[in-house]
């Protein structure tokens, strides 16, 4: 692989990392499907317990429309990228920061959590897709009842 082409695919990565959490706080459902591979290793033991999962991209951006519903904000960053390509695989770890606020009519609570991701990514026609999605959970403040609010049908 040259240079030119590890650095066009260390950047397509960052964008793409970039870009899930982008279209999560935007609450951009299709295009957070878009971004992440038909099927898709999931690990959020860490916050909600349970066991890691392969899960459809369907079902994971599923489960944010409702975790991250219209009445409460969020607000995702991540830094420090470290991006290994091997071939038409690779692996990007960030570290990571969440602020979830509910809307003033629902009382306007907080809950924020800092941690690190882990996205494994495959190059497909259409270009790079996440594979996975792991966080692990460092610390968290505020009322963790935000962060498992969701909206009465």
């Amino acid at each position: 692989m040259t240079d030119m082409t590890t650095l066009v695919d260390r950047a397509a990565l960052i964008e793409l990392v970039d870009s899930i959490f982008d279209t999560v706080d935007a609450k951009d459902w299709d295009g957070a499907e878009a971004l992440f591979a038909d099927k898709v290793d999931v690990d959020f033991t860490s916050l909600a317990g349970g066991e890691p999962a392969e899960i459809t991209n369907v079902q994971l951006v599923d489960g944010w429309r409702v975790g991250l519903h219209a009445k409460k904000a969020s607000f995702h960053t991540v830094s420090q990228y470290r991006v290994v390509v091997t071939g038409d695989e690779a692996l990007v770890k960030v570290k990571g920061y969440a602020y979830n606020v509910l809307d003033a009519s629902l009382g306007g609570e907080m809950w924020e959590v800092w941690g690190r991701y882990e996205i494994p990514a495959r190059r497909t026609a259409e270009g790079w897709k996440a594979t996975g999605l792991t966080f692990v959970a460092l610390h968290t403040r505020g009322d963790d009842a935000v962060r498992t609010h969701v909206l009465e049908a």
